[in-house]
């Protein structure tokens, strides 16, 4: 009956299976039903006792050893969360390059948007489509030079009739001087007014609109001047 017992455990130990895991309570109260139903005329070996102290006491250890663990990752997350909210609060003020071909209008006289060109070009137009994915405005540069190009907008149509709120997509598209087609970067481009803290995490408040750091391109200085295309 004794090894019998002694089977079980370490099979519960050695071998636990999701929710029917053993813990270190349960494993202490087998142990002590073994130790008081043993056989009087055949007690435990001394060297299998030790054995099942020894296991028990592992046990014990890796519990604790997992519980200092989580508590010191949750620790750490909540140190470092702070650290990233307190440092993204000192952005608010500076200029950003955001990921985005989104232009909004929510009410304000005029967007700014930018554009990269690797190499010198030949061409370049900017496209810019409302909602509905429909050419509304096209704007064509004559500075072809490499480098950043910055442009403001004033949500006017190609009529010079002003267009209503909402959100429009630009594109960029570029001919280097061999009449080639250029991989263009372009972004959005705005003030930081504001931080968010939420429960998905940390927002900027950009032109009135929530972006996610993820977005941010380039942290600019407010009072840099870059080309205008």
């Amino acid at each position: 009956m004794i090894n019998s017992i002694n089977n079980q455990i370490n099979t519960y130990v050695q071998e636990p299976q999701g929710g029917d895991e053993m813990g270190k309570d349960a494993f202490l109260e087998l142990m002590i039903a073994q130790m008081q139903n043993q056989d009087p005329m055949d007690p435990m070996d001394g060297t299998e006792y030790a054995a099942q102290l020894a296991q028990f006491s592992a046990l014990e250890q890796l519990t604790n050893l997992n519980t200092s663990m989580d508590a010191s990752i949750d620790a750490d997350y909540y140190l470092t969360q702070s650290i990233n909210n307190t440092l993204t609060a000192t952005l608010i003020g500076n200029d950003v390059k955001l990921a985005s071909p989104t232009l909004h209008n929510i009410g304000q006289d005029s967007v700014e948007f930018g554009y990269n060109l690797p190499v010198d070009a030949s061409q370049v137009s900017i496209e810019i489509f409302n909602e509905h994915g429909a050419l509304i405005r096209t704007i064509t540069e004559d500075d072809f030079s490499s480098g950043d190009h910055k442009l403001s907008w004033d949500f006017s149509d190609d009529n010079g009739k002003k267009l209503p709120e909402g959100s429009y997509r630009f594109e960029v598209t570029a001919k280097d001087t061999q009449g080639e087609n250029m991989i263009v970067n372009s972004y959005g481009i705005g003030a930081i007014d504001g931080v968010k803290f939420g429960e998905n995490g940390t927002t900027l408040i950009v032109g009135g609109i929530e972006y996610n750091l993820a977005d941010v391109i380039e942290i600019l200085n407010p009072d840099s001047d870059e080309d205008n295309g």
